[in-house]
């Protein structure tokens, strides 16, 4: 049964966030007041994921995050981000958060995001060891717009990644998240054109409409096209899809700045857990670059 630890100083938030979180099947909740607090607990009992504020007396969500990873690092930890933190966010993110929900969202996306994280962390350890022998991978795979397909790609590039020297699990499960945020993109803004006002008011119509537009054309026969190239120095990913295209370079600049909007999100995580993330002059096309940081030396593990 997996376990998550829910830190805030605020005691309404927390409860709030616990009793959220609560309503997932066979989860159990812990919660902590503080990163201190929640560090002393994790060196007690490793919980599956915490998820955290980011202002906190003692020790702030920040500090938390670096210390989680210096220690457990195979632990992931979500932001809870308030209007006004986005320069702390990002950086928590560059130190080695999972991912993010802001906090007038929690209620919508936070269960979702908690499973989507725990999912990334666990799995199939004896495949994981076969795939870091891997030397060399060049894949190229043509999606229609099939959302169990594009969660089952992300399963398998996350899988793959491993040939590359990153260090630890989390920074693999990273590459993950970014993955899943380009492929996302692809499918509901690219090949759906969904309206990101939609997302923002109301997720279940968001939802709803996405799974009536994946039935219809034009929309149903638009694809998602993926290029992997693997080797031990690098990843490199090429992700288009038959959308229209939008303006990339506005989105770009905005990620960080804006952190409740849904495509300016993925484009921040893509860019604070990606070493090189590009667009073509459409839109519809994404480049992401992940490289073996030259401190690690080259090794075939096991580990």
């Amino acid at each position: 049964m997996p376990r998550v630890l829910v830190v805030d100083d605020s005691l309404t938030e927390r409860q709030l966030v616990g009793a959220l979180l609560a309503k997932l099947p066979d989860w159990e909740v812990d919660l902590a007041e503080n990163g201190k607090e929640a560090l002393e607990y994790v060196e007690a009992s490793v919980p599956d994921l915490i998820v955290t504020d980011l202002r906190m007396p003692e020790m702030d969500g920040l500090e938390l995050v670096e210390a989680v990873k210096e220690d457990f690092p195979l632990v992931p930890v979500i932001l809870m981000t308030a209007k006004g933190s986005e320069e702390i966010a990002v950086q928590a993110l560059q130190q080695g958060a999972a991912s993010y929900v802001p906090k007038n969202k929690l209620a919508d996306e936070l269960p979702s995001v908690v499973i989507r994280v725990h999912a990334s962390a666990v799995e199939d350890r004896s495949f994981l060891r076969l795939t870091h022998h891997i030397t060399r991978n060049e894949t190229s795979f043509e999606l229609h717009t099939d959302l169990e397909l594009i969660y089952s790609l992300v399963k398998h590039l996350r899988h793959t990644v491993r040939c590359v020297e990153l260090g630890d699990e989390m920074e693999r499960m990273r590459v993950g998240i970014a993955l899943e945020e380009a492929l996302m993109n692809a499918y509901y803004h690219g090949c759906l054109e969904m309206p990101t006002d939609l997302e923002q008011e109301d997720r279940a119509a968001y939802e709803k409409l996405a799974s009536e537009r994946s039935q219809q054309e034009p929309y149903s026969e638009r694809q998602i096209r993926v290029d992997v190239n693997l080797n031990r120095e690098q990843a490199t990913y090429v992700i288009q899809d038959d959308g229209p295209g939008f303006d990339s370079q506005a989105v770009l600049e905005s990620a960080g700045d804006e952190l409740n909007e849904g495509t300016s999100r993925g484009v921040l995580l893509m860019k604070s857990f990606m070493d090189e993330v590009t667009f073509s002059d459409k839109g519809n096309q994404v480049t992401l670059t992940k490289r073996r940081p030259p401190s690690l030396t080259l090794s075939v593990s096991d580990a």
